[in-house]
């Protein structure tokens, strides 16, 4: 029998007219109708109407996001689909994970990410922080030459995303030297990335403190399904660990691999990604390819993942 994973997609696999297909789908729509109120926008208006630009605003990308991933798994719910035994989420993508886990109310989740946009865009002023993706070197190697960039200021690996593809994030005059001893080390590529903040650095500590009181209101439940959490790779069942935790997520960096490599573990084989895009099948693919992958991004690959799901006979 199949041992069935979900993963969910965090800011960057935004974009104007997703679940554009989706919108005879009653279930989405209410869902993202749900969102809608607790926000004080349309948000299905705004992902099919609105400007990339608007939608790439992290205040909107998140909730946005975690929204759109929350609706595909009630419709898979909704449509009878396998039950999995593992959940796992990128950054952002661990809150629509907890949503669906049945740890955090969807509501409760849906202004807190949008509080957690809100607080990490004004922790660091536009302009001084950078994050920059790394191709070709060794996890260990653009650890060491990030900590002798540093001189003084902030610049570290944030995202481990998958083998020989880390993103580094800090100050722009840190990261500017990162990138020059990346590509003298032989970087593939060392190039910025297009973000308006150093997400998963120190210098997002303030943008936790100021969140903390947000969740410490929060109820967080055990989950019903086990969510494995970028800060350690391990799961927990405590709602006030999972609490601590997703305080800490914004400023440590994300095992991304060390997740994937935990689900297989534990004997996942098989993974959908529960949201827009396909960067996570993208990255699990780099990270181990015997397993099997699905996406949701699309209905007709939504509807392909559950009919070879049920095939496969993977637990319902």
């Amino acid at each position: 029998m199949a041992n069935l994973g979900f993963v969910f997609p965090g800011q960057g696999s935004q974009k104007i007219g997703m679940l554009s297909d989706y919108s005879d789908e009653l279930v989405v729509r209410d869902c993202l109708a749900e969102a809608s109120d607790c926000v004080g926008y349309d948000v299905w208006s705004m992902i099919q109407n609105g400007t990339q630009e608007t939608i790439t605003q992290t205040q909107r990308t998140q909730p946005i996001l975690l929204s759109c991933s929350v609706a595909l798994w009630r419709l898979w719910q909704h449509r009878g689909g396998a039950t999995p035994e593992f959940l796992a989420g990128h950054s952002l993508g661990e809150w629509s994970a907890l949503v669906c886990a049945g740890a955090v109310a969807f509501d409760d989740a849906v202004t807190i990410v949008e509080a957690r946009g809100r607080l990490m865009q004004s922790a660091v002023p536009v302009g001084e922080g950078a994050m920059a993706a790394i191709l070709g070197l060794p996890d260990e190697q653009i650890v060491e030459l990030c900590h002798r960039a540093q001189d003084g200021d902030e610049v570290t690996a944030v995202n481990f995303n998958a083998p020989g593809q880390v993103v580094i994030a800090g100050s722009v005059a840190g990261v500017e030297r990162a990138i020059e001893l990346c590509k003298a080390a032989g970087a593939k590529r060392a190039m910025p990335v297009p973000v308006s903040a150093p997400f998963h650095t120190r210098m997002m500590q303030s943008a936790s403190e100021g969140l903390a009181e947000r969740l410490e209101r929060t109820t967080f439940e055990s989950p019903a399904i086990p969510v494995v959490h970028n800060v350690h790779a391990q799961v927990e069942a405590d709602g006030s660990k999972i609490r601590q935790l997703m305080l800490e997520q914004i400023y440590k960096p994300v095992c991304w691999v060390a997740c994937i490599e935990r689900l297989r573990l534990f004997g996942v084989d098989s993974l959908v990604e529960c949201g827009p895009g396909r960067v996570l099948n993208g990255l699990a693919k780099r990270i181990d390819k015997d397993l099997n992958l699905f996406a949701t991004d699309e209905k007709h690959r939504f509807d392909s993942a559950l009919g070879t799901l049920k095939n496969k006979g993977t637990r319902v």
